[in-house]
């Protein structure tokens, strides 16, 4: 198999975008558990976020026009340009080490991970798995999301 990825796309491995940081309201729990057809109480209270509050929880806002046909913002993850094109979903793994509640603040640093290549059954496949850290004020670990995109 041909070598797809450079030492210039390695030296991307371990780079971390600028940490974000949001204050997390009881609103918000309370919007995302109806949109998202909770039933547990703490969650339709806005007493605790369920776990998948964290998708998006750290990205910008967009106008619509700045969107892809797929919903997703267009150029907005830092990385280097890999040489296939087409990019679907992986995985993501989830560790929580405590919840996510109304008043915490809570600061994401994204950083990819690992890079690497695979031959697949139509040609050859590069994986970027990206770790979102998610830490409250005081610098303890809240969440980590694993997320591994792979290009074809």
């Amino acid at each position: 198999m041909q070598d797809l990825l450079t030492e210039e796309h390695r030296a991307w491995i371990g780079k971390a975008e600028p940490t974000r940081t949001v204050e997390i309201s009881r609103r918000d729990i309370v919007k995302y558990a109806v949109a998202t057809e909770q039933c547990q109480k703490k969650y339709l209270e806005g007493d605790e976020a369920p776990p998948m509050f964290i998708f998006n929880l750290f990205s910008t806002v967009r106008e619509i026009e700045a969107l892809r046909p797929d919903g997703l913002p267009r150029g907005s993850g830092q990385g280097p340009r890999l040489p296939l094109r087409r990019v679907m979903a992986g995985g993501t793994e989830i560790h929580q080490y405590q919840p996510i509640r109304p008043g915490d603040r809570l600061s994401g640093t994204q950083r990819i991970t690992d890079m690497y290549e695979k031959q697949g059954s139509t040609g050859p496949l590069i994986f970027t798995v990206r770790t979102l850290a998610i830490t409250n004020e005081s610098g303890e670990p809240v969440l980590d999301e694993v997320q591994t995109a792979i290009a074809r």
